[in-house]
């Protein structure tokens, strides 16, 4: 990413003074002051020298949204060293000596950061995406960068080396990119834990005790990356994680050699295999069940291919031993040093290779096309045209609002893609040999990519929706994978036609779904057009690994969709709960949890009324005396009375911390929705109707015929006059959405009906 700054503070330990403005000619003379007086959209450029506590520092520096830490990038920090680390009380992992905490958008560029105070650590990185580039940690006594929470940093070009713990630590549910980064003589270079899925490429890890260990429920994505000559261990997989190193269609390139007892072993429990697609390794050093395929025996190496890297002299520090302290948090425990004995070794014959095609940036082609200047799709027409996989019209337009048929869509995928035959192709009734595109749909059925109809025709010119050109190209490549839950990011995710399911869930994963005006709306049964027809193929270049990146604020990010919780697993509730955080409905708390048992208020069902309901109001608002208008839950209560949802008290009060029960919850959606014609026969099946009151017996009825009522562990039994929990309302609330078509209805044995 290019650094872009619209103001600069400079600072200076040896000549500024922090009564100074700031400027190049009157500097600061802490980074602090500096702090204290930038806005997002700073740079804070540090001249060279040592910046402690003893040149009045105060740690943990806080860099704020948009903040950027500026050094020499082109050494990497060299004589730029900022050495010292403060107490961070961090909502993930508790009490830590932290030397930066780099909120959202901050930058960390060229500078050195030790931190040798005890568990300490150079930069924290929690729920936040900041950038760091071409930066060295040393002597840190714990790890050069953790990242915690749900962040997604962005880390190239650093150097990690002689850290006590870790070169880098991911966890919890962080994500983020980790790219041409240098581990050395470090406890573990890489360590990646619970529900981590960072992107790691071409980062090089050696000389440490273990190159990358990864554990948990981690799924961490690595491509070219190097890991050799580590005393112990080349790359671990621990516990249930996964890592991802490559597929057909993305070999994983990583190169992993001359590590002390083994190269790559997965001491997964239960134990799982992983495939190891496109790397480079030795079967001989291979431990555990790992399917092989297509890999190669690397040469060793002797000397280094890496030179190592020298730690800054000033200030003088003693680097710590290469034991990991025992301190460390749970993800940074080493493995075992008995693998598993009874894991098969898979030995397949060697082979090349596949030949990936190479990555080519985008190429502004000729700008004859005279219609598509500032239009949202440019980047993606001008890439496909200039490599000649679309064209434009002869009066010099593209017509990119223009709908595309069957036919033309072959076309355009018998053009751009070049794949071995998996069936052979079709004679169609409707496709005469002299039809203009019968080469291109008899090259595109051979490859998968698209098919006919039962009554053996193509209809060539029938116009093609968005969801079947996703369809066919997810099904022409061949691609697989993804959760579900990833679809939560579209808005009219129930529109999605069952057979078309999973491939636009994978095609969400691998960030091929480009969707404009509105990213959250993916209109999958509207036909496509040329201008998403050109985004939807180069975002699938791009997942392959033929094209280069194109920035589009309209490419749907799945990571956003990604929410776990750390009580939720085989909770009854969990599908409910994670369904409603995906669309932003309910959230959990700031230790990781949801707390699903844990009883409601009639605030807080208020607060989540508003939000998935949007009720428009059907009744004057009523000015509650126990609701004060700075309340953080008025306008939520406001809106929910107005919309008929919830009542006012005996008593005109409103009573908003009161806990609200089952019945009451039942209540206020059958209330709100508007519902009724409730047979009160279904109410026969329930153990406990007695404890129903005979006037809201049909209101409940009702809403065991909607199916919005669940109940767990009997789904005989209501209890009504229990309390509702927050898994209880994440449930009935969902289920209240999918029957009016609002969300993805979820299958659970706990649902009455």
């Amino acid at each position: 990413m290019v650094q872009s700054f619209s103001a600069t503070l400079y600072v200076n330990p040896a000549t500024g003074n922090d009564s100074n403005p700031g400027s190049q000619a009157a500097p600061f003379k802490t980074i602090t002051a500096a702090l204290r007086q930038a806005k997002s959209g700073t740079g804070i450029q540090l001249a060279p020298g040592t910046y402690n506590t003893a040149s009045g520092e105060v740690f943990p520096l806080v860099v704020p949204t948009g903040v950027g830490i500026l050094g020499d990038e082109a050494s990497k920090g060299n004589g730029i060293v900022v050495n010292g680390g403060g107490k961070y009380l961090s909502p993930t992992f508790a009490g830590q000596n932290v030397t930066f905490k780099l909120d959202s958008k901050a930058q960390l560029r060229g500078i050195t950061v030790i931190n040798g105070e005890s568990r300490g650590t150079g930069a924290w990185v929690e729920s936040t995406d900041p950038i760091i580039t071409n930066c060295t940690f040393t002597n840190c006594k714990r790890e050069g960068i953790f990242t915690t929470g749900s962040a997604k940093a962005i880390v190239t070009d650093c150097v990690f080396v002689q850290n006590a713990a870790n070169g880098i630590s991911i966890v919890r549910e962080s994500k983020g990119e980790f790219r041409r980064n240098v581990c050395q003589n470090t406890g573990f270079g890489i360590a990646v834990g619970d529900s981590a899925a960072p992107l790691l490429v071409e980062n090089k890890a050696f000389e440490n005790r273990s190159g990358v260990v990864i554990s948990r429920a981690a799924r961490p994505v690595l491509r070219n990356n190097t890991i050799e000559r580590n005393t112990e261990s080349g790359l671990v997989a621990l516990e249930t994680a996964f890592p991802d190193l490559g597929s057909s269609q993305e070999p994983g390139g990583n190169l992993m050699r001359d590590n002390g007892e083994v190269d790559l072993q997965n001491a997964t429990n239960p134990p799982v295999t992983f495939i190891s697609v496109g790397n480079q390794l030795n079967p001989a050093k291979v431990q555990g069940p790992i399917d092989l395929q297509a890999n190669v025996v690397p040469p060793s190496v002797t000397p280094p291919v890496t030179p190592p890297v020298t730690p800054p002299v000033t200030p003088p520090v003693t680097p710590p031993t290469n034991n990991p302290p025992t301190n460390n948090p749970p993800t940074n425990n080493p493995p075992t040093n008995n693998p598993p004995t009874n894991n098969p070794i898979v030995d397949p014959p060697l082979v090349e290779p596949p030949v990936t095609p190479p990555v080519t940036p985008p190429v502004t082609p000729p700008t004859g096309l005279s219609d598509i200047q500032g239009h949202w799709a440019q980047a993606f027409i001008q890439a496909l045209v200039s490599r000649g996989f679309l064209s434009g019209f002869p009066d010099g337009t593209f017509k990119p609002e223009a709908q595309l048929t069957r036919a033309q869509y072959a076309a355009v995928l018998a053009k751009t893609f070049d794949l071995p035959a998996k069936r052979n192709a079709t004679k169609f009734s409707d496709v005469p040999a002299n039809f203009w595109a019968a080469e291109a749909i008899a090259k595109a059925d051979r490859m998968g990519f698209i098919a006919g109809f039962p009554d053996g025709t193509f209809r060539p010119g029938l116009n093609l929706t968005r969801v079947q050109a996703i369809v066919a190209l997810i099904n022409g490549l061949g691609l697989t994978g993804g959760q579900i839950t990833a679809l939560g990011v579209y808005n009219d995710r129930a529109q999605i036609p069952s057979y078309g399911v999973n491939a636009v869930t994978t095609a969400t994963i691998r960030r091929m779904v480009v969707n404009y005006p509105d990213v959250k709306q993916l209109n999958p049964n509207r036909d496509i057009t040329r201008a998403e027809v050109s985004a939807l193929l180069y975002q699938a270049l791009v997942s392959i690994n033929r094209a280069e990146a194109i920035s589009s604020q309209y490419i749907v990010n799945p990571d956003a969709t990604t929410i776990q919780f750390t009580d939720l697993k085989n909770h009854w509730s969990e599908n409910f709960v994670l369904t409603m955080a995906l669309q932003d409905y309910m959230r959990g708390f700031a230790d990781g949890t949801f707390k699903p048992d844990v009883s409601i208020t009639r605030a807080q069902l208020a607060a989540v009324i508003a939000k998935a309901f949007n009720p428009s109001p059907k009744r004057n608002a009523v000015n509650f005396s126990d609701v004060p208008s700075d309340y953080w839950a008025k306008p939520a209560i406001d809106q929910a009375y107005r919309g008929g949802f919830l009542n006012a008290a005996a008593d005109g009060t409103f009573k908003p911390n009161q806990n609200v029960t089952r019945l009451q919850l039942i209540q206020a959606l059958v209330s709100g929705l508007g519902l009724s014609g409730g047979n009160l026969a279904v109410l026969n099946n329930l153990s406990d109707r007695a404890a129903i009151p005979a006037e809201v017996q049909t209101i409940v009825a009702t809403a065991i015929q909607q199916r919005l009522v669940v109940s767990y562990p009997d789904t005989k039994k209501l209890n009504p006059n229990q309390d509702a929990t927050r898994g209880e309302l994440a449930a009935m609330v969902l289920q209240a959405l999918a029957k009016a078509g609002r969300a993805v209805a979820v299958n659970s044995p706990y649902i009455m009906a």
